[in-house]
């Protein structure tokens, strides 16, 4: 027996429409290219999509053909997300980060047949543009009289001449909820980049998800800073789950210094913002010495790679900010789990709490997840056994596009990463399983060696790796990048480490560079840090 409800397919254009009615006042705030303030409501974006959906149309595209975007986040970028998807074709966001030659294969690989980018990104377009055979059409995100006189791409226009002719009114198409509405490509560290597919039904159901009070809990009320980039899963689906719930937005462009952000977060009285750890390190580095505090920002989303405790403490106890430790892929859409505490965690002290605070998080409903050892056998719940991480959900991908093979163990996707899971349910990532340092016979954590560095007042950045060692297999070895004007001897860091972990755990040397390889998505290259100390001898 079927129920009996309306059968109403979930389309990411139902989000921006929901906006524009119910919220059709409020702001969409974009530091520009351009390097002015724009802004303007949910009402008026929703319009420009569907000028946008007509464009498309005009340009005769097919259903599902692939639209790519090489653009910071901002209103045209937001515009975008909807009048490509909704109308039935593949958003294809690209991440500008990654080398020119990765880019070229990216197109190539998905078949694009539009390239929108912004002004910054236009000597990238004219470095690759020869070699995306697929790329017909080429639209600057930019007004008319900013489009260069003599770019050299074919077919080159602006975005406001491209859309201004078209009209405000579009239907947009219903369809199949499981058909696909963008695709974002991992970074590539190892091997070519791989191409998750995401649907509208994943991408709504993820926005409903993100938004619920043990998530991240947004509102009507909050005026939300994506300081993580719309070109790296859909920056966390914000763009969508803003939508849904008619938060203010305000969107930082290409201005990602300290200086630049803070200035924004206090002139648009930001309640809420997210990005990776990099991008506050910088913010807080600019702060602290000024003696700056915030008026209005009350949480922070941080993810993409673990947060090292000294950061979480800075905001909760210097500036009254709540961090909200995140985990996720970009084969997940990317939310896995979010760390926010119960009511049986209330009575707790302040660094019982912080050890909760410090762990990636709970699993949000849409997604399960178990630890498996090296046999795929489920490993227990008590938070001190470690294993290899799986996880399944309706927003966690069965295959990559054009994929040679299924990636799936048992309907499950393995993450790649080593955890442990408490009694709570409660998730912490111990290393990347190709990172883990085998000592031994027994495992050390580099985030955990890389956090007590990072704690040290000298200490800018720090990545731990495994060094070769004749007795026991792999030795710990630290490389710290020391903040402007700080100095840090080796044996002053290494007796950091005293009281703090196992005595064999503490590294057994610390190595200084200048700066320590951080790849597209703002995580530390380990395998190019290895390359650089590859002429590198442990210790006698």
């Amino acid at each position: 027996m079927l129920g009996l409800m309306q059968s109403q397919p979930m389309l990411i254009s139902s989000l921006i429409e929901f906006a524009a009615r119910h919220h059709s006042d409020a702001e969409i705030v974009s530091r520009r290219v351009e390097g002015d303030i724009h802004r303007y409501t949910y009402r008026e974006a929703a319009q420009r999509a569907r000028q946008v959906a007509n464009a498309l149309d005009a340009l005769a595209l097919g259903f599902g053909d692939r639209v790519a975007t090489l653009a910071w986040n901002g209103y045209r970028h937001f515009e975008l997300y909807y009048g490509v998807s909704g109308s039935g074709r593949v958003l294809h966001t690209i991440n500008p980060r990654l080398h020119p030659d990765q880019i070229a294969w990216i197109a190539n690989h998905a078949e694009d047949q539009v390239l929108c980018f912004d002004l910054s990104f236009l000597p990238l377009v004219q470095a690759v543009h020869a070699r995306c055979s697929t790329v017909k059409h080429y639209i600057a995100l930019c007004a008319a009289d900013k489009l260069p006189a003599d770019s050299g791409i074919p077919n080159l226009r602006s975005y406001e001449s491209w859309i201004g002719s078209q009209s405000g009114d579009y239907d947009w198409p219903s369809f199949d909820e499981n058909t696909a509405s963008s695709m974002c490509y991992t970074s590539g560290t190892t091997g070519n980049p791989k191409a998750a597919l995401y649907s509208h039904r994943s991408s709504t159901l993820h926005a409903y998800a993100a938004a619920l009070p043990d998530v991240m809990a947004l509102s009507a009320r909050d005026a939300i800073l994506p300081v993580v980039p719309m070109f790296h899963v859909n920056a966390w689906g914000i763009p969508y789950s803003a939508a849904l719930t008619g938060a203010k937005l305000v969107f930082p462009g290409p201005a990602l210094d300290g200086k630049s952000v803070y200035e924004l977060i206090e002139a648009e009285q930001v309640t809420y913002a997210a990005g990776v750890p990099t991008v506050w390190q910088m913010l807080l580095t600019h702060m602290k010495p000024q003696g700056l505090q915030f008026s209005s920002l009350r949480r922070t989303v941080i993810g993409g790679s673990a947060c090292p405790p000294a950061m979480i403490q800075a905001f909760n106890d210097d500036y009254g900010v709540e961090v909200l430790h995140a985990w996720g892929m970009t084969e997940m859409s990317p939310l896995g789990t979010l760390c926010t505490l119960k009511n049986k965690h209330d009575s707790l002290s302040a660094d019982e709490k912080m050890k909760i605070r410090l762990k990636q998080g709970r699993a949000i409903y849409g997604i399960d997840m178990k630890i498996v050892d090296s046999a795929g056998k489920s490993l227990p719940w008590d938070g001190k056994t470690y294993g290899d991480l799986l996880v399944k959900g309706p927003w966690v991908i069965r295959d990559y596009y054009k994929g040679d093979g299924d990636p799936l163990q048992g309907g499950w996707f393995p993450t790649g990463d080593v955890a442990t899971i408490d009694a709570d349910g409660y998730m912490q990532i111990t290393d990347r399983s190709k990172d883990v340092i085998k000592s031994g016979g027994e495992w050390i954590s580099s985030i955990d060696i890389e956090n007590i560095a990072v704690a040290h007042p000298c200490v800018l950045m720090a990545a731990c790796i495994g060094m070769a060692h004749p007795k026991w297999d792999e030795r710990p070895v630290i490389a710290v990048v020391k903040k402007p004007g700080m100095e840090v001897t080796r044996e002053q860091l290494l007796a950091f480490y005293e009281g703090k972990t196992a005595k064999w755990q503490i590294p057994d040397d610390v190595v200084f560079v200048d700066v320590i390889p951080l790849g597209a998505t703002g995580k530390m290259l380990k395998t190019r840090l290895r390359e650089m100390l590859k002429d590198y001898q442990l210790p006698a």
